[in-house]
């Protein structure tokens, strides 16, 4: 008789959401990561379309600061998005994992700090928490997106592991964290690490050039972000990356995100096309 497979996780929990308005599955996941030396949670949504499918594609989603792995599908209905972009056949089918990013203070930046390592927790352990509940390959692709706070998480992120993300695109994004001090109370010093180029999209985008994926970055033209945005894409062009950066009208907000995410899951679905 053969054993069940050992869990990757000291512990994992996972619960349908009740009256979730979709055809595909809606769940809500929490596991014991010693990354954050806790417990991290994770909105999972697996498209109608999963049914004996075993390498799906699979998109993490960043939230911003103050919000948690709950933002993506109750305020910004990206599940919804995702399902009906799938039923057009605009995309193929992709399974969204929607994680917390820690939840350290009013935002972790998705970096490695305070004794906790949250840039391991969603490199690393979401996607295996992905592939422990839904039974789909590890080996699958994965692209990674955020808004904001997530932006700068999923855009230094992406350029970092080029082996884990396939590509990787930002709405909104922060591009440097001193921009945190815009929106968090803990002072950004707390932040902060011995590899200062974490600290900079542009800097681990320049550093990470040979091995880049595709990318794209979007922001609202009245975004408190938005020179900051186009600053970004001024020194990408000007140091020869390829990349696609789109401006529209729209500020700091979900109605810009919710309409936006549109582009992010078209943009993955086209590169997932091309992988196959």
């Amino acid at each position: 008789m053969s054993e069940e497979p050992k869990s990757y996780f000291r512990t994992i929990e996972v619960a349908p959401v009740i009256g979730a308005s979709s055809q595909g599955e809606l769940k809500f996941i929490t596991v014991k990561s010693s990354s954050l030396a806790g417990r991290g949670d994770i909105t999972l949504y697996t498209p109608a379309q999963s049914e004996d499918e075993k390498e799906l594609p699979v998109i993490l989603l960043l939230h911003g600061v103050y919000g948690s792995h709950w933002s993506w599908a109750m305020q910004g209905s990206a599940h919804t998005t995702l399902q009906s972009m799938i039923d057009e056949g605009v995309i193929p089918p992709m399974i969204l994992a929607m994680p917390s990013d820690g939840l350290w203070g009013d935002g972790s930046g998705y970096l490695a700090h305070s004794g906790k390592d949250f840039e391991h927790w969603i490199v690393n352990d979401v996607p295996r928490a992905v592939s422990e509940v839904t039974g789909n390959s590890l080996a699958a692709p994965h692209f990674i997106s955020g808004l904001s706070m997530g932006g700068f998480g999923a855009m230094r992120l992406g350029a970092k592991h080029p082996d884990r993300f396939r590509a990787f695109t930002g709405h909104s994004s922060i591009t440097d964290l001193a921009q945190m001090s815009l929106f968090v109370k803990e002072d950004v010093n707390e932040y902060r690490s011995d590899n200062t180029t974490d600290h900079s999209v542009l800097r681990t985008l320049l550093e990470n050039r040979s091995t880049l994926q595709p990318f794209r970055f979007d922001c609202g033209k009245d975004d408190l972000l938005i020179e900051q945005n186009r600053e970004l894409s001024k020194e990408l062009k000007a140091s020869g990356i390829d990349f696609v950066y789109e401006e529209f009208p729209g500020n700091h907000d979900w109605p810009y995100w919710i309409e936006h995410i549109r582009k992010t899951f078209f943009f993955f679905g086209r590169t997932s096309s091309a992988l196959l």
